[in-house]
C-alpha cells in the first residue's frame, strides 16, 4: 500500500511541474513566475501566444497519453497478454485509415473526423473478433489476428497518403505529431476521452473478472464474452479519438499498463486512473523533448515514444516468452 501511495503522490506532482516546464520552454522562453503572472495578474503578450498556441498543444498532449495508455490496459484485460496494445492490435490503424478513406470521399465533412475514427477503429476490431470466432473468443488468437488487421490498415494507409491527395497529407493522422492544435481539438478529446475514461472506472470491476479463468467465471454466472465486448468497445473508444486528434502512437499502451502494475499492482480501480496520469506525463515528455531537442526542427512525439517503446517491447517479449512459452 505505501508503494501505490508513494506512486500516486510522485505521478501527481511530477505531472504539474512537467506542464510548466512544457508551457514555459520552446521559442518562447519564460520563468514559471512570469507565466502564472501573465495568466492570472497582468497582460503579457508573449503569455497570450504561450495559451492559444502552445496551452491547446499540451492538453491535447495529456489527454492523448490518459486514453492511450487506458485503452492499453483495458485490452491487456480483455486478451490476457501483456503485447495488447491499440498500435498493435489495428485499432489505431483502422481508424486512421477509415477517416482517410472517408475524407477523401467526402472532403468538406473534415470536421466529422473523430466520428469515423471511432467508426474505423470499431469497425477493425469488430473484424477481429469475427475472425477470432471460433467456439468462443481466444485472447491468443485475438491478438495474433489484430497483428494482421494492423498491418493490412497501415499498409492501406500508406498507400492512401502517398496518392498525392493535399488534405490527406495535412492531416496528423499520419504524422502523428500535435504541432498547431487548437482548443478545438482540445474540447473534442476532451469531450469523447472523457466519456471513455468515465466508462472505464464505472466498469473496472469487469478488467478485475477478466483476470480469472473463463471456466471459472461461467461457473460464477458471468458473462464473458459481454465483459470482454463491453471493455473492448470503451478502449476503441479511446484509441479512435485520440487517433483522429493526435495521430497514431504505438507502444503507449503497451508500455505505461507494465508500469503501472509494477508500481500500483493489477487492481484495476487504482491501475486505470494511474495509468492515464503516467500515460499523459509520458507523451507531454515525448512532445517536449521533440520539439526542444533539435529546435527549430521538431521531431513527432511519436517517434520519440516508439524509441523509448522498442526496447521495451524486446524486454516484455523475452519476459513473456518465460511467462507464456510452451
Amino acid at each position: 500500500m505505501l508503494k501505490k501511495t508513494i506512486s500516486f503522490i510522485a505521478i501527481c506532482i511530477a505531472l504539474p511541474f512537467m506542464i510548466l516546464y512544457a508551457a514555459t520552454t520552446g521559442s518562447i522562453e519564460m520563468s514559471m513566475l512570469e507565466l502564472v503572472k501573465g495568466l492570472f495578474f497582468e497582460s503579457n503578450d508573449q503569455v497570450a501566444v504561450i495559451k492559444d498556441l502552445r496551452f491547446p498543444r499540451i492538453l491535447v498532449a495529456l489527454l492523448a497519453g490518459a486514453t492511450l495508455a487506458v485503452s492499453g490496459v483495458l485490452l491487456q484485460a480483455v486478451m490476457k497478454n501483456p503485447l495488447a496494445e491499440p498500435g498493435i492490435i489495428g485499432v489505431s490503424a483502422g481508424a486512421g485509415f477509415f477517416t482517410m478513406v472517408m475524407l477523401s470521399l467526402f472532403p468538406t465533412l473534415f470536421f466529422y473526423s473523430p466520428f469515423f475514427a471511432i467508426l474505423g477503429g470499431t469497425l477493425s476490431f469488430l473484424l477481429v473478433y469475427l475472425f477470432s470466432w471460433r467456439s468462443g473468443l481466444n485472447p491468443l488468437r485475438m491478438i495474433l489476428i489484430g497483428v494482421a488487421m494492423n498491418a493490412l490498415f497501415t499498409g492501406l494507409g500508406q498507400v492512401l497518403s502517398s496518392s498525392g491527395n493535399a488534405l490527406l497529407s495535412s492531416i496528423s493522422i499520419q504524422t502523428s505529431t500535435l504541432s498547431m492544435k487548437t482548443w478545438d481539438d482540445v474540447e473534442t478529446l476532451a469531450i469523447y476521452g472523457g466519456i471513455g475514461l468515465v466508462l472505464a472506472m464505472l466498469f473496472y470491476t469487469y478488467c478485475n473478472h477478466l483476470g480469472m479463468q473463463d471456466k471459472t467465471l461461467r461457473s460464477l454466472g458471468f458473462n464473458v464474452n459481454r465483459a470482454r465486448l463491453v471493455i473492448s468497445l470503451i478502449a476503441v473508444l479511446l484509441a479512435s479519438v485520440t487517433t483522429a486528434i493526435a495521430g497514431m502512437f504505438t507502444f503507449v499502451g503497451l508500455l505505461i499498463p507494465h508500469i503501472g502494475r509494477a508500481l500500483v499492482g493489477t487492481d484495476h480501480k487504482y491501475l486505470i486512473p494511474f495509468s492515464a496520469l503516467l500515460g499523459a506525463f509520458l507523451i507531454l515528455l515525448a512532445d517536449t523533448i521533440g520539439r526542444t531537442i533539435l529546435a527549430p526542427i521538431e521531431i513527432p512525439a511519436s517517434i520519440i515514444v516508439v524509441i523509448i517503446g522498442g526496447p521495451f517491447l524486446i524486454f516484455v517479449l523475452r519476459r513473456s516468452e518465460r511467462i507464456y512459452g510452451n
